[in-house]
């Protein structure tokens, strides 16, 4: 075992969001931004910024990394970048006030609709439907969960139509 491989997670956790040279056996060497460390396999995955806004991810397995140094430390709009890489295309960030307004659209339409609805959880941000189902933020279908497959279903149907119908 190496001395990359005999680092804690929270080692590993430092070099997150940094550009880093990874120096690997064989004398291969990796450059690229941290994304992730794997906790079990030590493994380092990173990512290099191409043209035309591609993006690069290079995996090195934790068992062959001799020697990992600091090049750069990443930046609040680096760390932006970086945890929008895997962000589905079609996942849009709210704000907290658009998420409210939705919230609150959704809930006085349930209300309207004669479907039971409360504000649940710490900060009131989920929407407990009929005692049986939640809905989180950003509060569409596919943030509907229930243990009752036919509630859900049907509860995803109608916020899927009063989404539509709101476009």
């Amino acid at each position: 075992m190496n001395d990359w491989q005999k680092k804690s997670p929270l080692d590993w956790e430092t070099y997150v969001n940094k550009l880093v040279k990874v120096v690997a056996i064989e004398k291969h060497e990796y450059e690229g931004w941290v994304l992730t460390v794997d906790p079990v396999s030590a493994s380092i995955v990173l990512a290099a910024f191409l043209e035309n806004e591609k993006v690069s991810i290079s995996v090195v397995m934790g068992h062959a990394v001799q020697e990992v140094e600091i090049l750069k430390e990443g930046d609040s709009e680096m760390k932006q970048r970086l945890s929008r890489i895997f962000a589905p295309k079609e996942s849009k960030a709210y704000s907290p006030e658009e998420l409210e307004k939705r919230k609150n659209d959704l809930k006085t339409w349930l209300e309207t609709n004669h479907i039971p609805v409360t504000e649940q959880g710490e900060l009131g941000r989920t929407l407990c439907v009929a005692g049986v189902l939640m809905i989180d933020p950003p509060y569409g279908p596919e943030q509907c969960s229930s243990s009752n497959e036919i509630i859900l279903s049907r509860v995803q149907g109608l916020v899927q139509g009063y989404l539509e119908k709101q476009q």
